[in-house]
């Protein structure tokens, strides 16, 4: 997935390292042969030597402190509230897990001489641009708490690296899919699960809305960037294609062999009509270009499904 680590660079800490997205991202350090520290408030369930595991709250001090340690050489900072609908209904609980706990990270950061700080950040720091393509120089404009968290750390990381030349960089993940995501509700799992059980799916509208998906080595692949290249700034990791509703449907259904009937309903308020995003730029800044297109992406996912979750579904 990526060229060896670098000898000087052998510390990294994880957070939401049990997450989805961060039992990838560890999987993929510990290949190069760093340590990796993993906080998160769910156990660790992987043994390995070269993993420490801290389970609990990083809005509590003493586990942040027990993970940011003199000797880091830098953090990748996963954990968060990602969900839209949960930010509107917990404004200040979004806020404190995902700006303050943030600010608590870069100043151990900053205390300790750590010199990298990589955040997964979101393009709704942008807010709803219609069908205009996203780029990193649109002026942050978020339309709910949670993007407006995402651009507060964003401007934090900001100033830190302009302060204490900390390498800071604030990775805009587009839609993330991939194996390992069984248990969330976002629309790929959706597909994988009513393809299993011989159901169907409901889709939002006329189902044109366009969507950019990412799959999860690419993922992977822009954060290692980002650490490699000591990036400082922005940058979008996303496929660079979006496609809509129905062609992932379609798509689905053809890397599965399953029907998937459509149920049209009525699209709720504040329903994007498009995420386009140009990842140009990230081939200049990280170094990032997917590897995955979305059949092969979405191939291997259903491989997932077929040996993780299949059983699941009747029983």
């Amino acid at each position: 997935m990526a060229s060896s680590i670098t000898p000087d660079v052998c510390n990294v800490v994880v957070t939401g390292g049990s997450g989805f997205i961060g039992r990838a991202v560890v999987a993929a350090f510990r290949e190069r042969g760093a340590r990796v520290t993993v906080v998160d408030r769910e156990p660790v369930t992987v043994q390995d030597e070269g993993i420490v595991a801290i389970q609990g709250d990083l809005a509590d001090p003493e586990i942040r402190e027990r993970a940011i340690l003199p000797g880091t050489d830098g953090i990748v900072h996963l954990a968060a509230i990602t969900s839209v609908l949960k930010s509107r209904e917990m404004p200040a609980k979004t806020y404190s897990e995902n700006v303050a706990i943030t600010h608590e990270l870069l100043e151990l950061a900053r205390m300790h001489g750590v010199p990298r700080f990589i955040l997964a950040s979101t393009n709704a720091v942008v807010g709803d641009v219609g069908v205009s393509t996203i780029t990193e120089n649109l002026a942050l404009a978020p339309l709910t708490p949670y993007g407006a968290t995402k651009a507060a750390c964003e401007m934090l990381m900001s100033g830190y690296a302009g302060a204490y030349g900390m390498k800071t960089c604030a990775l805009r993940f587009t839609n993330v899919y991939g194996p390992g995501m069984s248990h969330k509700d976002s629309f790929v799992p959706r597909l994988m699960r009513a393809a299993l059980a011989g159901e169907g799916v409901k889709v939002y509208g006329d189902g044109q809305q366009r969507r950019d998906l990412v799959f999860l080595e690419d993922v992977v692949r822009g954060i290692l960037g980002a650490w490699d290249t000591q990036h400082v700034g922005r940058a979008i990791v996303g496929a660079g294609r979006s496609v809509s509703v129905l062609e992932l449907i379609e798509t689905v259904r053809s890397v599965t062999g399953c029907p998937i009937p459509v149920e049209h309903i009525p699209a709720p308020g504040g329903e994007m009509p498009a995420v386009v995003v140009d990842i140009s730029r990230s081939a200049e800044t990280i170094g990032y270009r997917p590897a995955y297109d979305l059949p092969a992406g979405l191939a291997a996912t259903w491989q997932y499904f077929l040996d993780h979750d299949r059983q699941k579904v009747f029983e």
